[in-house]
């Protein structure tokens, strides 16, 4: 059940109103907790009700595990191998191995990508090496872990919670507070309004130039890559924002996915903005273990914790190799993905190993005062990231990695493609003709240049809002606003959404992974 269709449009408020009553008038959370039990599987059940076998024996595997580790602690190891194995089992046969198979020449298999495998494995799997660890306690209540694994909200696409922070969450009643669900509400409809205004309308012209690699120039690919970074930022921080701020209606604090990503000044700091909760996993689960088996050169080693001792250079590039080669895999079964996050691994591996010859050689420019860059080189900084970040898109978008280096070839052309766009012009005097050289025109992409002037006004205010609130909580900033100007924000966001929904509608991006 998308966010964005009619159906969770009656599905939610249903919810909200059975779970306020239940909540205000049942002497326990029970009630309220077999609720959300029962929206979040029918939430699923949406999509495909026969994939709900998967989700409900992945939660039963790992609360069974969780219990096992406790109640036979000489054979914790073994529990947590047979809860892993055969979590990623099941994730491995239904992402990867059509995949493999046609990479080995093996039959291949009529079986479609269960929505959102990924998030609720990964969920799941934290849990367990958390109880491993001892860092929490298993969770003996079914329903309260069932609920944990399968809340709706976050159920598809995240943020991937941690289990130290919902578990006990789901335990509690929630009371009425008025700031707190227009707040939610308020992030919702933000959320709704990148996916459908913004997201949806950069997908138009994405679509067409990338469905047509080889007709298009270098000129047209290169402004449908910048419009996917602002697509898949928009398409999927808006999935977080309503997955946030639906669950702070019910009453329920996810964590923060992302912070402003696209004014990182650095591929690491990217990451640590981008994503966070999956980034976030990956160093818990993958980073810390890798290094630490790599020290302590024991195989179960890896689950004990963070390793709080520091990782040599060479045991953190392979730790980093790993984590990337996991994250492009994550992403999708394809080379293409395995090469976007070998990428973006070397560029943060380059960034780590560089950092003080770099800020030696600022320093010695004047481009750089005890320790802290200067404005002008900071924004320039934040400029060479985003095409650093644009550069992995292309890799992410194609269809494959030879299509993905056949754009880059065309990139090569853009200065030629100028020069004849700007002699066209000066020659016909129509600046019809000179998109028409750009390939940007109506005919050749299915969109015009009036489609395009309103992109421009869409990431314009898509960047001015982030600017704004990259210090504060943007809702605090609306809410100090005069009631006037408040309201017609509030109406024009509503108002923007409707049209452009009525005009497109299309699925969530990471509904894909």
């Amino acid at each position: 059940m998308p966010f964005n269709s009619v159906q969770f449009l009656v599905f939610f408020p249903v919810v909200c109103a059975f779970y306020a009553l239940l909540t205000a008038k049942a002497r326990s959370t029970r009630p309220a907790q077999l609720l959300l039990l029962a929206a979040s599987l029918y939430f699923y059940a949406c999509w495909k009700a026969a994939y709900l076998v998967l989700i409900l024996a992945s939660v039963t595997i790992t609360w069974l595990s969780g219990l096992g580790m406790e109640k036979f602690p000489g054979r914790k190891k073994l529990v947590l191998a047979l809860s892993l194995v055969l979590n990623l089992a099941i994730l491995f046969f239904f992402k990867y191995y059509n995949w493999l198979a046609a990479t080995a020449s093996l039959p291949l298999l009529s079986i479609a990508l269960p929505v959102g495998i990924s998030f609720y494995t990964f969920q799941a799997i934290g849990y367990s090496v958390d109880v491993y660890r001892g860092t929490l306690r298993a969770e003996r209540d079914f329903i309260t872990y069932a609920l944990f694994v399968t809340f709706f909200p976050q159920l598809v696409a995240g943020p991937i919670e941690r289990a130290e922070n919902l578990l006990p969450q789901l335990r509690l009643r929630s009371s009425f507070d008025y700031k707190r669900i227009t707040d939610g509400l308020k992030l919702m409809a933000w959320g709704l309004f990148l996916k459908v205004v913004i997201a949806d309308r950069m997908a138009v012209y994405v679509n067409s130039v990338y469905r047509s690699v080889d007709d298009s120039y270098g000129t047209a690919l290169l402004l449908a890559t910048i419009c996917f970074a602002v697509q898949v930022y928009a398409d999927f921080a808006g999935y977080s924002d309503i997955a946030i701020g639906a669950s702070q209606v019910l009453g329920f604090r996810l964590m923060k996915n992302f912070d402003h990503p696209y004014f990182s000044a650095s591929v690491p700091e990217f990451w640590r903005r981008w994503h966070i909760s999956l980034g976030s996993w990956f160093r818990d689960y993958l980073y810390y273990p890798v290094g630490f088996a790599s020290w302590n050169k024991k195989l179960c080693a890896p689950f004990c914790g963070k390793s709080r001792k520091k990782l040599s250079k060479t045991t953190g590039m392979v730790a980093l190799a790993c984590v990337w080669l996991a994250t492009g895999l994550w992403h999708g079964a394809a080379w293409h993905f395995v090469a976007w996050g070998a990428l973006h691994g070397f560029f943060i591996l380059m960034s780590i190993s560089t950092e003080k010859a770099r800020s030696a050689l600022r320093e010695k420019l004047g481009l750089e005062k005890d320790g802290h860059v200067i404005r002008p080189w900071h924004c320039i900084q934040i400029l060479i990231t985003f095409a650093m970040v644009n550069a992995g898109y292309v890799f992410f978008r194609a269809r494959g990695i030879g299509q993905a280096f056949r754009i880059f070839r065309k990139f090569l052309a853009i200065p030629s493609e100028l020069a004849a766009a700007e002699q066209a012009l000066y020659t016909t005097g129509d600046p019809g003709h000179m998109l028409s050289v750009l390939m940007i025109s109506r005919k050749v992409t299915g969109v015009g240049l009036d489609f395009m002037l309103v992109n421009l006004l869409l990431c314009l205010v898509l960047f001015l809002s982030s600017f704004i609130a990259r210090h504060r909580d943007g809702r605090e900033i609306v809410g100090e606003l005069p009631p006037v100007i408040r309201w017609t924000l509030y109406l024009a966001l509503m108002f923007g959404t409707l049209v452009f929904r009525s005009l497109l509608e299309t699925e969530f991006l990471y509904f894909q992974f």
